[in-house]
C-alpha cells in the first residue's frame, strides 16, 4: 500500500488568500504584481503570471474597469471616515473638519485601491476565469 506524504502535495490555498496576497487568479501561486503596494516606487504589475503564464490583461483597456470598482472602494472609504469622525468629534458645523481628515485618508489609501481593484476584478469579475488546482502544482522536474 503506497502512504501519501502531505509534504508531496500542493496545499490548496483558498480565494480569500490569494487575493489578499495579490496572487493570480487562475494557479493562486504567482505574484501579481512586481513590487509591494507602498514604496517609493510605482505599483508595476507583471504582465503574465510567473507561474502559470496567465495574461493578465485580458484585452486592451480591460483594467479601465478597475477605475469602477475603485471609485467604490473610494466612496466606502470616504463615507467611513466621515461617519467615523463625526462619531469621534460630533462636529456637524465644520466641513473642514471632514475634509481633513477625509483627504489624508484618501490620499493614503489609494494605493490599496488600485492594487486590490485590479485584484477583485480579476478574481470575481472576470467570466471565465477560474481557479484550475492542477495549474498550482509545481513544475515536475
Amino acid at each position: 500500500m503506497k502512504t501519501i506524504n502531505p509534504v508531496d502535495e500542493p496545499k490548496a490555498v483558498s480565494q480569500l488568500n490569494a487575493v489578499i496576497n495579490s496572487k493570480c487568479p487562475r494557479c493562486r501561486r504567482g505574484d501579481m504584481f512586481v513590487n509591494s503596494m507602498y514604496g517609493f516606487k510605482a505599483q508595476k504589475m507583471h504582465t503574465n503570471c510567473p507561474h502559470c503564464g496567465l495574461k493578465y490583461e485580458r484585452e486592451l483597456g480591460y483594467f479601465y474597469v478597475a477605475m469602477f470598482i475603485s471609485y467604490a472602494l473610494n466612496v466606502a472609504q470616504m463615507i467611513t471616515a466621515g461617519i467615523l469622525t463625526y462619531l469621534i468629534t460630533g462636529n456637524t458645523e465644520s466641513p473642514w473638519l471632514y475634509m481633513a481628515t477625509i483627504f489624508p485618508i484618501v490620499l493614503i489609501l489609494a494605493p490599496f485601491n488600485f492594487r486590490y481593484s485590479r485584484v477583485l476584478l480579476l478574481h470575481y469579475m472576470t467570466p471565465g476565469l477560474n481557479y484550475v488546482p492542477a495549474m498550482g502544482a509545481d513544475p515536475k522536474v
